[in-house]
């Protein structure tokens, strides 16, 4: 498997889906996918691509391998209990109907969370979620909202039993009063334009193999997006060392703020 190879696997996967390994971290990528390949048995990333490439099932595991689609409702829920008892707070204060979006949704778990704590903070109110991810397969499974008791493992009893029902085969479907507030996109972060006017932004646990550069375009398409005072909601362990650089402030540990009187 070697340089040739890599480059031709890695325009073969760009053609077909849109992803650019090249912003991604190169060794960290090519370690992760070789796996694959060694497993496969197969002596090159071509010819495991072009393997996978021919099987739709086989494709779509591939894909969410490589944008390692790991969620659950209430994930890191010390931090979520921020977002509900401060941080929405704060923004409704600033906007009686809020602009929501969970960057990199993956199953979906992240915007319906968000959209139980808004029923709950504001019932009479319909704010707008938008979920965006690049993997169709993936936000086709969060269209549907169906999980598995492991995926709702981190939600409180009462908040299980009112906002899911219970599915013949023992998972549990997202109600649709909470479905129904959640808009799905494809969308390429690293690619595509972004909307502006959001409140909060929350993108989590989605740029573990971004490059550096890759990640601060990102923020910093991030912070272009936020109305002044919005905020940016980051994973656990993807602190912005250099937030004052793109113009944020620190609201809390995670959270980075567009200053309330940024002028566009």
């Amino acid at each position: 498997m070697d340089d040739k190879d890599w480059e031709l696997f890695k325009k073969k996967l760009n053609d077909r889906t849109g992803i650019d390994l090249q912003l991604y971290k190169e060794p960290q990528m090519r370690r992760r996918i070789g796996n694959l390949v060694t497993r496969a048995e197969m002596n090159s990333y071509v010819a495991y691509f072009d393997s996978v490439a021919k099987d739709k099932d086989k494709f779509a595991e591939f894909i969410e391998y490589l944008t390692i689609n790991v969620s659950e409702f209430f994930r890191n829920p010390d931090k979520f209990d921020v977002v509900e008892k401060e941080i929405i707070p704060y923004l409704l204060k600033r906007s009686p109907k809020l602009n929501i979006w969970s960057a990199g949704c993956s199953i979906g778990a992240e915007p319906y969370t968000l959209s139980i704590i808004m029923k709950e903070l504001t019932p009479n109110v319909r704010h707008r979620i938008l979920a965006s991810d690049l993997d169709i397969d993936i936000l086709a499974k969060a269209k549907k909202g169906v999980y598995t008791d492991a995926e709702i493992k981190a939600m409180r009893p009462d908040r299980k039993q009112k906002y899911f029902e219970q599915t013949s085969d023992g998972k549990f479907a997202v109600k649709p009063e909470i479905k129904s507030v959640v808009e799905f996109k494809r969308h390429n972060l690293l690619k595509d334009k972004f909307e502006t006017g959001f409140d909060l932004i929350l993108c989590r646990n989605v740029v573990i193999y971004f490059t550096e550069e890759a990640k601060d375009q990102l923020y910093t398409n991030f912070f272009n997006s936020l109305k002044p005072g919005g905020i940016l909601f980051v994973g656990a362990t993807e602190a912005i060392l250099n937030y004052r650089k793109m113009g944020y402030t620190s609201y809390k540990p995670f959270f980075y703020q567009k200053p309330e009187d940024y002028k566009q």
